[in-house]
């Protein structure tokens, strides 16, 4: 799995902190703009996050290419509706050799590898069959596994990201988009420190649980979040 920031809005933490002073300020936007050194920066969104208020966060976007990554994984993706996708399509790709992640407690067992791939053998055999026979790319697909590897780029708005950390960086989450939100949040911090310092599962970013009686009962820690990003 690989994670690539493409682009982002430019100077997006004064973008958020002018967004929400201009809603008390006297003065225009350019100069509340002007006005805002890194200094202030700082210190206006940490009351922002304080104090809950997450609308200006909503003024600047992320956009983020992801590659490696299972068809399991982009159907739980797409559940996020604040955001904008461009995925591979299947039904213009050929694919006569497609990649497939494999889960690591599979890997981990050489009987259930073994048996892993000799499935996904033959969907590539009954696919290029398929092909081969003149079927359309778009109906032979509907043999395809989750496991397919797919390709896609992501955007989304600072508090769709905060949001989508809280539940997906949980070490309750499926494991592969779990991997996934880890490796976005490290791209988000290095661009934008003051929007996602903070940023992590609920019990971290939030101070409580959001699991309920599904808890893991292990919150996570500062030191927590300096592991997922060594």
């Amino acid at each position: 799995m690989e994670v690539k920031l493409l682009s982002h809005t430019p100077e997006p933490e004064r973008v958020v902190a002018t967004a929400a002073r201009l809603c008390y300020a006297s003065q225009a936007a350019e100069e509340v703009w002007a006005g805002f050194t890194p200094e202030k920066q700082q210190e206006f969104i940490g009351k922002l996050v304080n104090y809950g208020h997450y609308s200006p966060f909503e003024h600047v976007v992320f956009t983020f290419a992801v590659t490696g990554v299972s068809r399991s994984l982009s159907h739980q993706l797409v559940r996020h509706r604040i955001a904008s996708y461009s995925q591979r399509s299947q039904r213009y790709i050929n694919e006569a050799a497609f990649a497939v992640v494999m889960p690591p407690t599979v890997d981990a067992d050489p009987a259930a590898r073994a048996e892993f791939n000799r499935i996904i053998g033959q969907i590539q055999e009954g696919y290029n069959r398929l092909i081969a026979l003149g079927i359309p790319k778009e109906d032979a697909r509907y043999l395809l596994p989750n496991a397919c590897q797919t390709q896609l780029m992501m955007t989304m708005n600072a508090r769709s990201l905060l949001h989508f950390f809280s539940l997906r960086c949980c070490r309750r989450a499926q494991w592969e988009i779990r991997e996934l939100a880890w490796k976005i949040r490290r791209e988000a911090v290095k661009v934008a420190p003051l929007l996602f310092r903070e940023a992590g599962p609920a019990c971290l970013a939030q101070g409580k649980c959001a699991e309920g009686a599904m808890t893991c009962g292990r919150p996570y820690t500062r030191e927590d979040v300096d592991t997922e990003d060594d």
